[in-house]
């Protein structure tokens, strides 16, 4: 009987035949040769390289752009206003603006803030009311606490809403009223280090308004809309703002009144009249979306011709030299019984030459599809170091993954096209219909979760946050499944199928003649 040392050696020494290495190459090759096509062909829409986005407190990404009418604040004081009207706009792109909307996205926002500098990217922590999520605090971008559930649309003169800030040292605490004399308490944050003079104010901001247009077999591409939110206010009162200073409307962290809706319609900024404040701005204080760049799943385009490629090896290599195949022909060398031990030794083969040619595919063509897109102009988004570890080396134990399970079902269903047939409509089909707007959104988001190709959520970079206007779909980067969990599934089908072939094989003690060592392809 021979050791595992020696079994591995002969299946690995079985493996290396001039096809499969030819096979696998071909795989690699797809992958390095679409993926830095797409970098390649990727350039800069701005004069020179666009801008990054800025960086907030923690060092991510974020949008930081508002109309702001704001003063200096001391480190001891606060700012306490009335506001009586929230309304908004939701135009169609160019050419015509043929449709107008009077109205305001979910997120938009108006309110008061205190923030460390007019500098994008610097820490805050605003009051707001929200187009329907009601009253807000948020701070630092990734933070955000429930007030009332009052609608902002629903503002007006005879239903205002009271807001109000106060600072004490790196203390902001927001408070809430409908009459100026019942204060109801938001929440009280810390911003660690908050500059001795900060600014505080009135601010108005709006997100774009996501619609889809259909496509393909139900699915949508996205596109966003210019939109627009005005806060008035009046009944303005500060407290430990610097002596002599006075009101200053600007914005912060991006250029506005550059539409055609802003330069003949409304502009961006603020007006001061009959004794009251109306500030109107466009843009988002959030976490950054995905519009500055591009990000690393576009270079992955080739994984489904890899993927295609590799099961195709995996299934072959489950029979190979086991007896005959599905057409009843026997193979060119000598027949080996495929028992328990074979197909172990063959998994952990076939297994780990898929990962280190995933490996060497995915650890070329991101490095470098990263550095061609940066050379090109274009920033690539939600790519940390360590985020960028998890992309190679998950999608190439993902692959290897795959390859086991191919490998296994062509040893369990002992006919070679079934396996293909199988394999591919479970792991190949749903990756490719899912990862492109081809099906609705529900439906790919099903096929990612219930089928093996849900362990390519390793793949994903993206961060989905519910504040942030964006098309949380597979065809625009979003599984349904965390990386861990999609991988977890994947692992539970390749145990499944591992452990259905080893039933239907002998022992490798199994001494000749036994029945249960009838060749793959032959009925036991």
């Amino acid at each position: 009987m021979l050791t595992h040392s020696e079994l591995l050696r002969r299946e690995w020494t079985r493996f290396l035949r001039p096809a499969r290495l030819i096979a696998l190459v071909t795989a690699a090759l797809m992958v390095l040769a679409l993926g830095l096509l797409y970098a390649f062909g990727n350039h800069a829409s701005c004069a020179g390289t666009c801008p990054a986005d800025p960086t907030g407190p923690d060092g991510a990404a974020v949008s930081d752009q508002f109309a702001f009418m704001h003063r200096d604040l001391g480190r001891e004081g606060g700012i306490t206003v009335r506001m009586t009207s929230m309304t908004g706009t939701i135009t169609y792109p160019p050419p015509h603006h043929d449709q107008i909307v009077p109205s305001l996205v979910p997120w938009a926002k108006a309110g008061i803030i205190v923030k460390d500098g007019l500098g994008p990217g610097s820490s805050y922590a605003a009051l707001m009311v929200t187009g329907a999520h009601g009253v807000r605090m948020q701070y630092d971008y990734g933070h955000d606490i429930a007030g009332s559930a009052v609608n902002g649309a629903a503002l007006s003169q005879a239903s205002p809403v009271w807001l109000r800030l106060t600072r004490a040292g790196d203390t902001i605490t927001g408070y809430e009223s409908s009459d100026d004399e019942r204060w109801a308490k938001v929440a009280a944050v810390k911003l660690a280090g908050l500059s001795g003079t900060a600014q505080v104010g009135m601010f108005a901001t709006s997100p774009g308004d996501l619609t889809l247009r259909p496509v393909g077999l139900g699915g949508a591409t996205e596109e966003v809309r210019f939109t627009q939110a005005a806060g008035s206010f009046d009944r303005v009162a500060v407290e430990g703002a610097a002596v002599g200073g006075s009101w200053r409307a600007g914005m912060v962290g991006g250029e506005m009144n550059s539409t055609d809706w802003e330069k003949h319609h409304q502009p961006s900024g603020a007006v001061e009249k009959d004794g009251g404040i109306t500030v109107t701005g466009t843009g988002d204080i959030s976490p950054a979306a995905t519009s500055g760049g591009r990000p690393v799943e576009g270079m992955l385009t080739g994984l489904s011709l890899a993927l295609l490629i590799v099961l195709v090896v995996a299934v072959r290599f489950a029979g190979d030299g086991s007896g005959r195949d599905g057409s009843g022909r026997r193979p060119p060398v000598e027949g080996v019984p495929l028992t328990r031990a074979v197909l172990g030794a063959r998994a952990v083969v076939v297994g780990a030459v898929t990962f280190v040619t995933g490996l060497l595919a995915m650890g070329i063509v991101v490095p470098v599809g990263v550095a061609v897109l940066t050379s090109n102009g274009v920033p690539v988004v939600g790519l940390s170091v360590f985020t960028g570890a998890r992309v190679v080396v998950g999608v190439s134990a993902v692959l290897a993954l795959t390859a086991v399970l191919a490998l296994t079902l062509g040893a369990a269903l002992r006919r070679r096209w079934l396996a293909v047939l199988v394999a591919v409509s479970a792991i190949v089909v749903p990756y490719a219909v899912s990862t492109v707007p081809l099906l609705s959104d529900g439906l790919a988001q099903w096929l990612l979760r219930v089928t093996p190709a849900a362990g390519f959520a390793v793949q994903q970079t993206l961060m989905e946050y519910p504040r942030v206007t964006a098309h949380y779909a597979p065809s625009a980067g979003y599984f349904p499944l965390p990386w861990w969990a999609g991988a977890a599934v994947l692992c539970a089908y390749a145990a499944a199928t591992t452990v259905l072939a080893l039933r239907r094989l002998p022992r490798s003690g199994a001494g000749p003649g036994s029945p249960a060592e009838a060749p793959v392809g032959e009925a036991v």
